[in-house]
């Protein structure tokens, strides 16, 4: 049984200002970013800082012409997918601030509170999209589809018994645990959702929005590779983690979750005409799972699945250094992506 987390200290005049450890260790809780503990906080600092943006720099006049002329389906299918999304966004924004109390590291807690705020901008980027298309009550409408559609209410409850089990009684254990469904969380539950404004921007429907998706996307790249970085050095700091029942606890839950991220995206997406097949979705969930689980340093779950089967998404979730963005709207200058900075390549 492992010791109760401890909150890190306000100041400590007599820590050194680099950590002794991920949790539970000493720190004066002074960021000097010449002086930490771990050499790759800094350059993950400084890309998601370059990724820094706002919805109001999106002009959403297309859309807003657009969204009328969108079938039925496909406007039932982009409300719940927001929905969902400032479900998730919600819900990251609180258990990020939640983790970092217990992280030792100055510089690991200022990643974090970096996070948190991309968080808080994603979830207004869903309020500013919603309420430049639909009236206030179908917005209100939309903000309570998770606690309702019984597909999404199944998936959610998966993540947050997990959150809730660290909340109430945080460990080394219950925190690594955490960290793996918070993997779960920004690198598969949003994948589906991606797919879904991706495929529209394909079909030159909703391109502000998807625009929005894209930056969205960006950050949530970086946010997994930090929690894969907390991960992985969590087990070095408690190499008794490091087993074969982590590995399994690992895989098994990706299992898991990419079966209810494939309940949920047939529930939403099947009648939403925007060029996607199911099956092949079900196939790119579980090839982000795979890609998931092997970033977190354990053997793939899925056989095969190496392969992703929606080629065309990288056209759409392209962030390469200096070009124009797949929507056209404007030249964006975005950070240089580098391999060791975590992006995905969908």
């Amino acid at each position: 049984m492992h010791e109760p987390l401890k909150v890190r200290k306000l100041y400590d005049p007599a820590a050194p200002n680099a950590s002794t450890g991920i949790i539970n260790g000493k720190s004066s809780n002074v960021l000097n970013w010449d002086d930490v503990r771990y050499s790759w906080a800094y350059p993950l600092y400084k890309n998601m800082l370059g990724n820094f943006w706002t919805p109001f720099e999106i002009n959403m006049s297309n859309d807003i012409r657009q969204f009328p002329l969108l079938s039925e389906h496909e406007r039932e299918a982009f409300n719940k997918i927001i929905g969902l999304l400032a479900f998730l966004d919600s819900i990251q924004t609180d258990y990020s601030g939640r983790a970092a109390q217990f992280l030792t590291d100055s510089s690991l807690v200022a990643l974090m509170t970096t996070l948190s705020f991309q968080e808080v901008v994603h979830n207004q980027s869903y309020s500013y999209i919603l309420s430049s298309l639909v009236p206030k009550n179908k917005q209100d409408e939309v903000f309570e589809y998770w606690k309702s559609d019984p597909v999404l209410r199944e998936r959610n409850d998966f993540i947050a018994e997990v959150y809730d089990a660290f909340a109430e009684y945080p460990t080394p254990e219950t925190f690594m645990k955490s960290i793996v469904f918070d993997v779960i969380l920004e690198g598969l539950n949003f994948y589906s959702g991606f797919c879904f404004f991706y495929g529209m921007a394909r079909n030159q429907k909703m391109i502000s929005t998807s625009t929005m998706i894209n930056y969205i996307n960006r950050d949530e790249q970086l946010h997994v590779h930090l929690f894969c970085k907390l991960f992985r050095e969590l087990l070095v700091q408690y190499p008794e983690l490091n087993s074969s029942e982590t590995e399994k606890f690992v895989q098994n839950s990706f299992k898991k979750a990419a079966q209810l991220e494939a309940n949920w995206g047939r529930h939403v997406l099947k009648d939403a005409a925007v060029g996607l097949d199911m099956d092949e979705l079900e196939q790119y969930i579980r090839f982000m799972a795979n890609k998931r689980v092997n970033e977190l340093g354990f053997e793939r779950p899925f056989e095969g699945c190496r392969t992703n089967p929606l080629p065309w998404i990288k056209a759409y979730s392209d962030v390469n250094s200096g070009k124009s963005d797949f929507f056209e709207q404007k030249s964006r200058q975005y950070t240089k992506v580098l391999d060791d900075n975590g992006f995905d390549e969908l």
